[in-house]
C-alpha cells in the first residue's frame, strides 16, 4: 500500500508562524504536525510515502530524512514551481506504479482507520473514495453531495446535476485515488484533483463517499493550529501508546 502526504503549501493564512517554518513542521504537543501524519500512516501498514515539497521543502526534507527513523520509505517530489494537488499528485504519479494511492494533507490532524478505509475502497472497487464529514459549514469548505450506495453526485455543484443528493458532506482532504483518473491532468500544470473527480463522476465511475467520525482538524488558521495544540495535550487526539515526544526522536 502505497500513500503520499501533500506538503508544498505555503501556509500564507498560518503566517508570521510559517515565516521560517514550513506548516508541516509546526509542532503539535511537541512533534511536527508531518510526524503525526506518518505515524498514522505506519500505525495502519503504510511504509512507502511520497512527499512533495515546496515552500521550504529542504526543511521537511533534512527533519524527516530517508524515513528509516520511522521505520518507513520516503522519496521527495520536488516541485520548483507549486502545483496544486492535481497537479502535484500528476507528478508523483510514476511513483504509485499504477496502483491505488493514498492521499493526505500535511495539514490535517485526524483519527481515521486507514486499513478500514482502504478495505472499503476495495471491496467497492471504486475509481476514487474520499474521506467526507457532516459539517454546519460544508457550504463553505465546498459542499458534498452524496447519493445512494455512497455515490458522490456533485462536489461544489459539479458534476451529476440531475442526480438526488441524500447526504451534504464536507471533503475532509483524505482520498484514495487509481491513477488512471489522472490521464487527463496535464504535466507540470497548477491544478485541483477535484476535476478529475468530477470528470469521473460525470462518467459515472464509482466515486464513493467514506464518513469520517473520529478527530479531524485542518491546521489552516492559528486559531485552528492553538486549538490542535491544546486538543493534543489534552489527549483528545493521540495515534500511538507512546508519547509522541518519545516516538518523533
Amino acid at each position: 500500500m502505497k500513500a503520499m502526504i501533500l506538503a508544498a503549501g505555503l501556509g500564507t493564512r498560518l503566517r508570521p508562524l510559517t515565516n521560517t517554518i514550513p506548516k508541516p513542521l509546526l509542532p503539535i504537543a511537541g512533534t511536527p504536525l508531518i510526524v503525526w501524519n506518518l505515524l498514522l500512516l505506519k500505525r495502519h501498514g503504510f511504509h512507502q510515502v511520497v512527499i512533495n515539497l515546496h515552500y521550504l521543502g529542504p526543511m521537511i526534507e533534512q527533519a524527516l530524512g530517508d524515513g528509516s527513523k520511522f521505520g518507513m520509505r520516503i522519496i521527495y517530489s520536488h516541485e520548483p514551481i507549486i502545483l496544486g494537488t492535481g497537479g502535484g499528485i500528476k507528478k508523483a504519479e510514476p511513483y504509485f506504479s499504477g496502483e491505488p494511492v493514498l492521499i493526505l494533507n500535511a495539514d490535517t490532524l485526524v483519527e481515521l482507520d486507514l486499513e478500514a478505509l482502504w478495505d472499503f475502497h476495495r471491496s467497492r472497487r471504486a475509481a476514487a473514495t474520499l474521506v467526507l464529514r457532516e459539517d454546519q459549514d460544508a457550504e463553505r469548505w465546498g459542499l458534498v453531495e452524496v447519493g445512494e450506495h455512497d455515490q458522490i453526485v456533485r462536489i461544489t455543484g459539479r458534476g451529476r446535476t440531475t442526480a438526488t443528493a441524500i447526504a451534504q458532506r464536507m471533503f475532509a482532504g483524505i482520498h484514495i485515488l487509481h491513477p488512471r483518473l489522472l490521464q487527463q491532468v496535464p504535466k507540470g500544470v497548477a491544478s485541483s484533483v477535484i476535476d478529475p473527480y468530477v470528470a469521473a463522476i460525470g462518467r459515472g465511475d464509482p466515486v464513493l463517499g467514506y464518513d469520517l467520525h473520529g478527530y479531524w482538524s485542518d491546521i489552516g488558521t492559528v486559531e485552528r493550529y492553538t486549538q490542535a495544540e491544546q486538543d493534543a495535550r489534552t489527549g483528545r487526539i493521540r495515534l500511538d501508546e507512546r508519547s509522541p515526544h518519545d516516538i518523533s526522536r
